[in-house]
């Protein structure tokens, strides 16, 4: 069939989802790049159920329809072709790769029908794009992006970000509260097979590495068929001081959640915890879609094509002569790819992962300087004179950051280069460490825009940052919440727009009583 670049705009699509949490995390990108692309346009997810919740309360999409058991079989089939038909879609991307999804989307009579053409489906598709090498050897991020280019979208790349409810925060941050931090996280399970787990012995190994060096603790996450790998390494562990391996405990040292979680809770304990140890896995992908520092162990699979992106994170694998095999189980018998990894070499790699620095994240206009309102100007550029008093905060350990929403530049009311010209000055002449700011319009939905928490946890890695132990400083309520999402302490000053601040868990006048109440 054509290849072509799609021509005209279509107020509703369907994106054919895929079927694994991983993929589906994978799939969060070319879904926003989708979204950017098509103002105005409704765009509906069809997924099956238990990939489904990475999908709730995320604003690039606008309705999840679930592929649920009732749809199986021949007539099964026909029944959910004729509910799509009823919702007269008229383009469907297809990011599932395989033949069903460009049968059922070919049943349902969407005209245009872009995926891949592979799996024999290449005369069901209205424009097939060509599964060459290029596409091959993409990372699978890429690659449903790549889609997206050759069929005419604008595909901007951006990372996974699954978007969680403050509730969802509050919620696992009160299910850890009891373990003492760091709160190292293990995923000991793998969903597609016995050759992408690294061996039970070498997660309790490490943990008691954890647990004996770092004065942290250990959290175990994975699936209900997971349990039983779970539970076998809780049985192994030693606790320091412990003369025989220890059960479930509520002493702050030790939590198995395993079976115990859904996806959405688990996404908000991962986003909680300190860092997470993982094999390849759709936990794996879940960890860097919220942020969670994390070191991904990789045996018979390939980090090239499916491994963690972003900052913050470590791949380790052995050098073994038939490593990628990609096969589920070891052909060999010995997994030597895994048997290789060491609990030393992934507790060094913890170690490396860990962040220690605490730091006072602060708002600018506002709060560093007088808000005018779309500052563009440097005549306009007003320090309140207490920026002084910060410099006794810095003698105290804590690093000093700022972090801003300036969506003036995608508005074309503020110049790019004057933004960083203003923030450079806190950099050379006050001390700073760093200065983040958000570039983007509200309607992109970014994880950056606060109060989403991306640049605090971009400045979390960038500057070795404990966030649990660090301040948030603005004059908005949008400041708290911001703090809210990360367990820092929000201070509310009354320098700027708002007089109050219902979330702020401490308020001060000015910054010189910021500086004067942390420091206590």
């Amino acid at each position: 069939m054509r290849w072509t670049v799609i021509p005209k705009k279509c107020d509703k699509i369907l994106v054919r989802g895929v079927n694994w949490l991983g993929d589906a995390v994978m799939t969060m990108p070319a879904l926003r790049a989708l979204r950017k692309a098509s103002p105005g346009s409704k765009i509906s997810i069809l997924l099956k159920p238990s990939v489904s919740p990475l999908f709730e309360h995320d604003p690039v999409v606008d309705e999840v329809i679930p592929y649920t058991e009732e749809y199986r079989g021949v007539s099964g089939r026909l029944k959910l072709a004729s509910l799509l038909r009823s919702r007269n879609f008229c383009r469907a991307f297809l990011f599932q790769n395989a033949l069903d999804a460009a049968v059922i989307t070919f049943l349902a009579g969407i005209p245009e029908r872009i995926g891949y053409s592979r799996d024999g489906r290449r005369l069901l598709l209205s424009d097939a794009v060509p599964f060459d090498q290029q596409a091959r050897d993409l990372h699978h991020i890429d690659y449903y992006l790549n889609l997206l280019a050759k069929a005419g979208v604008a595909a901007e790349s951006s990372r996974p970000w699954i978007t969680l409810q403050p509730e969802e925060r509050v919620a696992a941050r009160e299910r850890l509260k009891g373990l003492k931090r760091p709160v190292i996280a293990l995923n000991p399970g793998a969903a597609y097979g016995s050759s992408k787990r690294w061996p039970p012995e070498r997660f309790a190994a490490l943990a008691d590495r954890v647990l004996q060096e770092t004065g942290g603790s250990i959290v175990i996450f994975g699936g209900p068929s997971e349990r039983s790998i779970a539970d076998e390494i809780e049985g192994k562990i030693l606790l320091p001081g412990a003369d025989t391996a220890v059960h479930f405990h509520d002493d702050g040292r030790l939590l198995n959640l395993a079976g115990r979680t859904t996806v959405r809770e688990l996404a908000a304990l991962i986003a909680e915890s300190d860092l997470l140890v993982t094999n390849d896995s759709g936990p794996m992908h879940i960890g860097y879609a919220v942020r969670t520092p994390l070191v991904a162990i990789f045996g018979s699979t390939s980090a090239r094509h499916t491994g963690p992106v972003g900052k913050g994170n470590m791949v380790i694998s052995s050098q073994v002569d038939c490593a990628p095999c990609l096969e589920r189980t070891c052909r060999r018998g010995d997994l030597k790819c895994m048997d290789l990894i060491s609990a030393e070499e992934v507790f060094a790699a913890v170690r490396k992962l860990l962040n220690r620095e605490r730091a006072v994240f602060f708002d600018r206009d506002g709060t560093l300087c007088r808000d005018a309102h779309y500052l563009s100007r440097m005549e306009d550029f007003e320090i309140f004179p207490e920026i002084g008093a910060l410099h006794a905060l810095k003698e105290k350990g804590f690093k000093l950051i700022g972090v801003t929403n300036q969506s003036g530049i995608a508005r074309g009311r503020v110049d790019e280069n004057f933004v960083r010209t203003v923030n450079d000055i806190f950099l050379t002449r006050y001390g700073f460490d760093g200065f983040y700011y958000c570039p983007h319009h509200p309607d992109e939905h970014c994880s950056c825009r606060k109060p989403e928490p991306g640049m605090l946890l971009d400045a979390r890695v960038d500057h070795h940052i404990d966030l649990k132990r660090s301040f948030v400083v603005g004059d908005k309520e949008v400041d708290m919440l911001l703090a809210q999402a990360v367990g820092a302490t929000g201070i509310h000053v009354s320098t700027g727009q708002e007089d109050h601040a219902p979330s702020a868990g401490l308020t001060a006048s000015g910054l010189a009583e910021v500086a004067r109440v942390i420091n206590g």
